[in-house]
């Protein structure tokens, strides 16, 4: 193992730079908490529209292809078929995708619409307000979250599975940058570094929510001492699923997340306004794919203001600096399935679930709101981590649906940073599918320790900081990765199809008569 480690550039560069960000956090947390501040500003200012066009780009790329002729090619041999079965792979799409983030965000975003509206002339909490945030909510957690993760997905897969190389980053933009090993190699070392604090960024609102939680339920209070208690627990628990492989711990934490996930679905589906919450998610529906294209490239030029800096820029940002993780965990997910059924999968099914979540769950809070005289809007507002538990203090079986929730949290924390371990530790040794348990105990170390630094040095602002600037150079990477796909597949011979095979046949056999006549 000391060997392994003393050759390999990217493992000690990545975490060399991240255990300095560390010590830097923990010993100067106020001008750590500065510094990151002024490069978010800086960043949001002057590369949001980038982030925007290239978000859309790689949207109308992943459309495009899975229509055409190459969306019948399979990730991996013509006769592999899938390892895992749908909802499993669905599971874990969910809970390494978005599910801690979709929980913070489901009640606290549609809320937050709600409360201060994204266009200056709407008055706030009227029900021109509830319709609008129930619309963009709708966007940003739609196909163009998931576009990132499919177009990072799709080039390791394809280069894995069919092309037999290693599941890294630098290999699948081979077919752009060539071969050389000191471009592979800070190309890995920046993808591993930009996946940590992307992660950092997930982990700690989650620890940021159970602490709201904990403090709902039992009373316990927000302070860093829970936060910090909450992050080594988590940190005991992931490590203990990370040694059992992607086989057990992944694969039975990620379908008990998704039905427990689904479970609460229902609950607060039935238990709530159903007929409202139906009605809000057909108009959300609707609204989000009219206005898709003015969201999508949606800048502030005239009228000023920061609204899509601090909400659609912080969250392409933010699966951006996650791409390489989540691209690679899903690669490593959907071997045998063809690019039609990758990019469909990818992205319709986890974003029609994302949707009809927040129609769920912000749609029972808002009808609350506007025909019940509640004022969970205002107590969102005041503190982002209580939006769910404020939401279930108007349904029966608060305390338990506070409870399982706190656990659902959890267990997305714990599965997303045992997939994050598992894919980090194969980064850093060169595309190992079995990678070692020291690697993944380091990495394990070092994301409890960025997660635990961030909120110590400044909380949700912190989080949301890190993720923005990690992820600017990350963006230039995946749209060279979609180049790469594209100059991949115009060398690869298509499939024959079925029919195509069939009419062959039928050919062959009436050649063959002819003959024998």
């Amino acid at each position: 193992m000391g060997d392994k480690i003393r050759g390999n550039t990217v493992f000690i560069v990545s975490t060399a730079t991240l255990l300095l960000l560390v010590i830097l956090g923990a010993a100067m947390p106020a001008k750590f908490g500065e510094t990151a501040g002024n490069l978010y500003n800086y960043t949001t200012k002057n590369f949001g529209w980038f982030y925007l066009l290239a978000v859309f780009i790689m949207i109308v790329f992943l459309i495009g292809l899975a229509l055409s002729k190459y969306g019948a090619i399979r990730l991996g041999g013509d006769g592999d078929r899938p390892q895992f079965s749908f909802f499993t792979w669905i599971g874990m799409l969910f809970s390494a995708g978005f599910g801690v983030g979709l929980v913070f965000w489901g009640v606290a975003e549609p809320m937050s619409h709600f409360f201060s509206t994204p266009y200056a002339g709407i008055e706030g909490q009227s029900n021109e307000a509830a319709r609008l945030a129930m619309g963009y909510s709708f966007f940003h957690w739609g196909i163009s979250q998931w576009s990132v993760f499919a177009i990072a997905g799709l080039a390791i897969a394809f280069l894995q599975y069919r092309k037999k190389k290693e599941g890294l980053v630098s290999t699948a933009l081979e077919p752009v940058t060539g071969k050389n090993k000191a471009v592979k190699k800070t190309i890995d070392s920046f993808a591993v570094i930009a996946t940590v604090m992307g992660l950092a960024t997930s982990l700690g609102m989650g620890v940021l929510q159970m602490n709201g939680g904990m403090n709902a339920v039992f009373g316990t209070g927000n302070s860093m001492g829970i936060q910090m208690a909450i992050i080594l627990v988590m940190f005991a628990a992931y490590m203990i699923s990370s040694s059992t492989g992607l086989e057990k711990g992944i694969k039975y934490l990620s379908n008990l997340n998704l039905g427990l996930a689904l479970g609460l679905l229902a609950f607060v589906f039935f238990a709530g306004p159903t007929v409202f919450i139906l009605e809000t998610f057909t108009l959300a529906m609707g609204d989000y794919l009219s206005s898709f294209i003015t969201y999508s490239l949606r800048m502030q030029p005239y009228q000023g203001g920061s609204w899509v800096q601090e909400w659609t820029i912080f969250y392409w940002a933010w699966v951006i600096a996650w791409s390489p993780f989540v691209g690679a965990f899903i690669a490593r997910v959907s071997k045998g399935r063809t690019i039609r059924e990758f990019i469909i999968g990818v992205l319709i099914i986890p974003p029609l679930i994302a949707c009809f979540w927040v129609a769920v769950f912000g749609g029972t809070a808002l009808w609350h709101d506007l025909n019940a005289g509640t004022n969970i809007a205002e107590a969102v507002n005041a503190d982002l981590t209580s939006a769910l538990f404020q939401t279930y203090e108007v349904l029966p079986l608060k305390t338990l649906l506070s409870v399982l929730s706190i656990l659902l949290i959890f267990t997305f924390l714990v599965t997303s940073a045992d997939s994050a371990t598992f894919i980090l530790a194969s980064m850093t040794m060169n595309g190992n599918p079995n990678p070692p348990l020291f690697a993944k105990m380091v990495w394990g170390v070092l994301m409890s320790a960025i997660a635990a630094v961030l909120l110590y040095a400044g909380g949700l602002e912190a989080l949301q900081t890190a993720s923005l600037v990690a992820a600017l150079p990350f963006t230039v990477i995946l749209l060279l990765m979609m180049f790469a796909i594209g100059k991949l597949l115009r060398r690869e011979p298509l499939p024959i199809r079925k029919a195509d095979l069939r009419r062959f046949r039928r050919l062959e056999e009436a050649a063959k008569k002819q003959e024998t006549s």
